[in-house]
């Protein structure tokens, strides 16, 4: 994948972080109030994406809306740990104007067959060939050596993730798994489907993927 394509990604799933909550929760009919909004939007986005523990299998948006004493940004989606969550809100009340940060994210459980699922899933996904240009490590070793992978392993894949921006974000949950995020179109979507299913021992997959370039419908 090019640059252009991996920031047009980007953006798109940025974008369905805000749609997905809601991204204001009242009528904002000052431009001044609404630049604001704006302002502070784009500084959840980019406080959240660096967090150096948000990866793969955390997925988290966030609504704002006024306040008495500054905004109130809403949290929600899901993280592999408990130290996600915290460094989100942490990280999000240190911006100009939020008053308040409303904590909804659902920390998911640990287990080693969730570990496992996460592993395996994010195998078939990112080195599947139609959607190897989603993987920023593709060709290369997920992990340095193979000391660092056995660690890794050992502890579990959500304490050390892949690095990089992955615009499909593999969310296990009890055996489940949710498929969040963004790509190009309705094939990709539909493959990323089909791998997640592929992974033994899943209950179930629910494939939320948002296309950027849906098809166009044929005029009978």
């Amino acid at each position: 994948m090019n640059m252009s394509s991996t920031q047009k990604l980007l953006c798109a799933s940025l974008g369905v972080m805000l749609a997905a909550a809601g991204m204001v929760f009242a009528q904002e009919t000052d431009k001044q109030k609404q630049d604001e909004v704006i302002r502070i939007a784009n500084q959840v986005r980019k406080k959240i994406l660096m967090i150096s523990t948000y990866g793969p299998f955390d997925y988290i948006t966030f609504g704002i809306a006024p306040g008495a004493q500054g905004y109130t940004v809403l949290l929600k989606g899901y993280a592999s740990r408990p130290t996600l969550k915290d460094s989100a809100e942490r990280e999000v009340k240190r911006i100009e104007n939020v008053g308040t940060v409303e904590n909804q994210i659902e920390v998911l459980p640990t287990s080693n067959m969730d570990e496992d699922i996460r592993l395996r899933a994010y195998t078939k996904i990112y080195n599947y060939p139609t959607l190897a240009r989603y993987n920023p490590n593709y060709g290369t070793p997920i992990y340095g050596s193979a000391r660092s992978f056995a660690n890794t392993m050992q502890m579990g894949i959500s304490t050390n993730p892949p690095m990089g921006f992955h615009p499909i974000s593999i969310i296990v949950k009890g055996g489940h798994i949710i498929l969040e995020g963004v790509v190009d179109n309705e094939s990709d979507k539909t493959a990323a489907g089909m791998q997640a299913n592929q992974v033994s021992g899943v209950f179930s997959v629910t494939n939320n993927l948002y296309v950027t370039q849906p098809a166009k419908k044929q005029e009978k």
